[in-house]
């Protein structure tokens, strides 16, 4: 028989426990609900007048039809910071097929990520549904990661809160809305902005590997906003830089003309070899670079960066040919160097057997388009024909297409390498350009005088003895 006393203590127990279970539970559901800061429209800089017409059309047509909509991303980061936004991008709770529905100018886009486009002329409105965690079991369709952890399908939709944490940095999942015209921090991205810190949301090893890009993210964003990277975001980068590699080399293409061609790329470049990010993307030039820095390449891989940083901040157009010419130029010239010499090749032959190996390795890092690469080509080839400027040559060549970008480079090589012959000659280019045709007539009478210009004498050929009884 059990005591009384015994089933007191049992009952007591058991409530206890269930006191202390509920509240151990409601303490848990409180530390893993997301702080929220809404921040009112009397509080914020961010004006209608500064958004995109077709970002508002969209979002408010959203709101019509009884969805979420809030724009999101780099155009609020942007203009909380007073910059003019490059694009606008939008997340919502209406799936893909329900936006598609409400647009008759839209097209869905992607596998891995499934978008809405919505074309207006020109522009294109990126509508993206909340996104939600991933689950162990989740339908293969929807959700699908690699052995190396990387996300190689991500279609889980949840709510806005769970596509915050879903999002890359803090200061990217910020929310504007139009429906009562606040701001919307789940993560903390206004304390990151205002203290201008990279900040990556979530385990950043968990995060690089589910997409290796967000690395190269990290980096163009703290040169391009003049933030810092934080020490937890930046500590994984050098150690897992390789997994760049698995990423496809058509998207790293792209990436690159975003790191370098945006008008930050000189700093993005110090800061990619910072985190030794430069040899997953350029092994062929990481090969050729110095302790001090100061070789040929280095110097005119820097001065073209600047001054292509300079071209984009004065609304000037530039080359991704140009660049790339630039940029792989000398590792090219010495394999072809080193050809000439280990085989016995004409040194034009040479040329143009380094332009094909050069080029075909570093299309297998960045997925380079035939219709670039045959521009760099033309670029180098020109490189050895400046310097026969005799007879109608000069004019000739300045009917090339890619003079101008022939000339842009000679005058960086003699620059870089401060060598008065190519210095001469490209002082030599340079007023032919710009001179009356009589002038251009001199400057072609003068060559003989002008070292760069002058023409080897051809040994004459030996004849071979004429055998007796030949003709």
């Amino acid at each position: 028989m059990t005591h009384p006393r015994c089933i007191i203590f049992t009952r007591v127990a058991n409530f206890c426990r269930k006191v202390l279970n509920r509240e151990e539970s409601v303490a848990t559901e409180q530390t893993t609900q997301p702080h929220i800061t809404v921040v009112p429209r009397d509080r914020h800089t961010i004006s209608r007048k500064d958004i995109s017409e077709n970002a508002l059309k969209v979002l408010y047509r959203l709101n019509k039809a009884g969805y979420e909509a809030y724009l999101v991303g780099g155009g609020v980061r942007d203009l909380l910071l007073g910059k003019k936004p490059k694009d606008f991008d939008v997340t919502t709770n209406a799936t893909p097929d329900q936006v598609r529905k409400l647009f008759r100018n839209c097209r869905l886009v992607g596998r891995r990520f499934r978008l809405a486009h919505i074309m207006f002329g020109p522009e294109i409105i990126e509508v993206a549904t909340f996104r939600g965690h991933h689950e162990e079991q989740a339908d293969r369709q929807l959700s699908q990661r690699g052995q190396n952890g990387m996300l190689l399908r991500d279609n889980i939709f949840g709510s806005i809160e769970e596509d915050a944490q879903r999002r890359d940095f803090t200061i990217n999942s910020l929310y504007y809305s139009a429906a009562d015209f606040t701001v919307r921090d789940y993560t903390g991205g206004l304390n990151d902005l205002h203290n201008g810190v990279i900040r990556l949301i979530g385990d950043p090893e968990t995060r690089y590997r589910e997409d290796p890009v967000r690395m190269l993210r990290a980096v163009r964003f703290a040169a391009k906003l003049g933030m810092s990277i934080c020490p937890a975001t930046g500590e994984p980068i050098a150690r897992l830089a390789t997994l760049i590699n698995d990423v496809p080399p058509a998207r790293l293409f792209e990436e690159s003309l975003k790191l370098l061609q945006a008008g930050y790329g000189y700093e993005t470049w110090r800061r990619l070899s910072e985190y030794n990010l430069l040899q997953p993307l350029f092994p062929v030039i990481t090969r050729y670079l110095t302790s001090n820095g100061d070789s040929n390449m280095e110097r005119i891989i820097a001065q073209v960066l600047k001054n292509t940083d300079n071209r984009i901040h004065n609304n000037m157009r530039v080359n991704p040919a140009f660049l790339f010419a630039a940029l792989f130029w000398y590792p090219q010239l010495e394999m072809a160097q080193k050809l000439a010499q280990e085989s016995g090749l004409a040194y034009y032959d040479a040329f143009a057997l380094a332009m094909n190996e050069i080029l075909d390795e570093a299309c297998r890092s960045l997925a380079i388009p035939r219709r670039i690469t045959s521009l760099i080509r033309d670029i180098w080839q020109l490189q050895l024909r400046l310097s026969k400027r005799q007879g109608k040559r000069a004019w000739k060549l300045m009917e090339h297409p890619k003079f101008r970008a022939a000339y842009d480079l000679l005058e960086l090589r003699a620059e870089a390498e401060n060598n008065p012959e190519l210095q001469r000659l490209a002082q030599w280019w340079g007023e032919f350009q710009s001179a009356p045709p009589p002038r251009q007539k001199e400057l072609i009478g003068q060559l003989g005088e002008d070292p760069a210009g002058r023409r080897r004498q051809r040994r004459p050929r030996r004849r071979a003895p004429k055998r007796e009884g030949s003709a």
